[in-house]
């Protein structure tokens, strides 16, 4: 079997989503090698790699209501890849915070998770994460069956953890984290069975409309001359 015919077809969602994900990262270790990473460069890495963690943090959560709402499936097929991306980006967060900043120092990692709220609240965030992350896989899925469903939806959680992190981080200027927040919540609201369930009935309706229109427009129906008395 050839090597072409093993590896998956990927659509073209598919490819821009993994471009866009490898993209900050390439774009960082581009500007460490080139010291453009400001004056304080573990300052710079940490707060971009947060930033691109909580991006692709919302672009997963969005997937489901793309398809629910505007009936976009292509989205739950990178559903998965963008949970990923975002895990990755939060452990190089986290990496960064414990290994650069803090030298994998045990006693100063102490007092900085236990003493500093925004470190605690990132730290929850990432701890459920990690099984989300390690538990994305299919089989993964068929072991855990319904456990799954639940175990995943602490996503949400995790989101909003990620926010108040943010927030709690920049501490003046919260405008940002808030606009964050809203679109999170926004989400969240779209996940609530009886909304989800409102815009599933209008976003089938649209659709069978589309096709009564495209047939319509096909196959006209044929219209007869008028009788002559």
């Amino acid at each position: 079997m050839a090597l072409k015919d093993r590896l998956p077809r990927l659509t073209k969602l598919q490819i821009l989503v993994h471009i866009a994900g490898l993209f900050p990262f390439a774009w960082l270790i581009y500007d460490f090698f080139t010291a453009n990473l400001t004056v304080n460069p573990i300052q710079a890495a940490t707060l971009r790699t947060g930033k691109a963690a909580l991006i692709f943090l919302i672009l997963s959560l969005a997937c489901t209501p793309l398809n629910t709402v505007f009936g976009f499936r292509q989205a739950l097929k990178v559903r998965r890849a963008l949970g990923l991306y975002a895990f990755f980006y939060a452990s190089l967060h986290f990496l960064i915070f414990v290994g650069v900043d803090y030298g994998f120092d045990p006693d100063l990692l102490k007092e900085a998770i236990f003493e500093k709220r925004f470190a605690l609240v990132g730290f929850s965030a990432f701890l459920i994460l990690l099984p989300l992350a390690i538990t994305s896989t299919r089989g993964w899925m068929k072991r855990l069956g319904r456990n799954w469903l639940r175990l995943h939806k602490l996503v949400y959680l995790a989101g909003l953890l990620v926010i108040v992190h943010y927030t709690w981080l920049v501490k003046s200027d919260i405008r940002i984290p808030i606009l964050y927040g809203l679109v999170v919540v926004i989400l969240l609201i779209l996940r609530i069975p009886t909304i989800r369930r409102h815009f599933g009935r209008h976003s089938t309706a649209n659709a069978v409309n589309r096709i009564r229109k495209s047939l319509h427009l096909r196959y006209p129906k044929e219209t007869s001359s008028p009788q002559e008395p």
